[in-house]
């Protein structure tokens, strides 16, 4: 006869078994996806993720997200999707990609010639009595050839810097993607006439810029003062603007702030300026503004993490659309380059932008 405890040794047995099971298909997925990892390199594009329309810029961040699980990037949705979200999917952001991308700059130039054209020549054409009307309009039509070729060429020059409204905003995405190994960065270009956006997801080991730029910063202890004065007037107008909830000082809000405090590393606590009220009614959570500029008496480690993260989404845009500027082809690679893909690799873009 099989007896209720025989029964219940059975169960448990099979249970044992069951979750052996599940321990073993997880040990091996978590297997296959380091498997899948280690065969990237620095500056490696894993995914890129056109936008919908050029008007209108959307990501379709479900797919970015199947595709990087077939790679072997396991990342929750907290993680990637819901950040992106928060940075990109705004409608005043979306226009203001449109208005700086290089496909609007491609249209604007042959319009900002003709009302270049217009002003100079009506303005000259009062004032200048010339019997011969083509030399008036050749003249007029170099003049209007230099101002636009000028206007352009700044509007390309200033796309090369650290954008705040697209790159700032993502350094808190980037800031979680770090520990999956992952650099997320928004590019455009023009190629055949047609604009070109996309969303970039680009594989990059931080461990190695890190030692390499806290290394850098250690050695320049000695003029630390001189240093954090570059990182203050280069860095001055990089500020993130990020929600949070009012803290209540009468229930834990040393606790709440000191757990807000984990989570934002990058975030200063002093010397912060919020723009609404201090205390805002009805608890509604209100826009915050944090400096992205590395405090003085942080160690060198934590300043070159946050370096780091700010810089990283201004390296993948000018990296996956071949603007990095570094030493010819022909040239021997600066030493301790981390990207085999890259002139230059990020602990080397931000020595040579804000340290040095």
């Amino acid at each position: 006869m099989v007896t209720s405890g025989m029964m219940e040794a059975w169960d448990g047995d099979h249970q044992v078994m069951e979750e052996t099971k599940v321990d073993v298909r997880q040990t091996r997925r978590d297997q296959s996806a380091n498997n899948n990892t280690s065969n990237w390199s620095n500056g490696q594009c894993v995914v890129a993720m056109p936008s919908s329309s050029i008007l209108n810029p959307r990501f379709d961040l479900s797919q970015c997200r199947g595709k990087l699980q077939q790679d072997g990037f396991e990342i929750p949705v907290t993680d990637m999707e819901e950040p992106l979200k928060t940075a990109l999917d705004v409608s005043s952001i979306r226009r203001y990609m449109v208005f700086n991308s290089g496909f609007f700059h491609f249209l604007l130039a042959p319009v900002m010639y003709v009302v270049v054209w217009c002003a100079v020549f009506s303005t000259l054409h009062l004032y200048i009595s010339v019997s011969d009307y083509w030399v008036l309009c050749l003249s007029v039509s170099l003049v209007s050839i230099l101002l636009t070729t000028a206007i352009i060429y700044i509007l390309h020059q200033n796309n090369k810097e650290i954008n705040i409204n697209i790159d700032v905003r993502l350094v808190q995405v980037n800031e979680r993607m770090i520990k999956y190994k992952l650099l997320v960065g928004v590019a455009d270009w023009v190629q055949n006439c047609t604009g070109k956006m996309q969303l970039f997801f680009v594989y990059w080991d931080m461990s190695l810029c890190l030692r390499t730029l806290t290394e850098a910063l250690d050695e320049s202890c000695f003029v630390a003062l001189e240093t954090q004065n570059k990182l203050e007037s280069r860095m001055s107008h990089l500020v993130l603007v990020a929600k949070e909830p009012p803290v209540d000082p009468e229930v834990g809000g040393s606790d709440e702030e000191q757990d807000s405090d984990e989570n934002r590393p990058l975030l200063r606590n002093g010397d912060t300026r919020c723009s609404a009220s201090s205390s805002p009614r009805g608890g509604a959570i209100l826009p915050s503004n944090f400096s992205l500029v590395p405090e003085a008496s942080l160690p060198a480690q934590s300043k070159a993490q946050q370096l780091l993260v700010t810089y990283s989404a201004a390296y993948v845009k000018l990296l996956m659309s071949d603007r990095l500027s570094g030493p010819s082809h022909h040239r021997l690679r600066p030493r301790r380059n981390h990207c085999t893909t890259a002139p230059l690799c990020l602990c080397q873009f931000i020595m040579n932008k804000i340290i040095r």
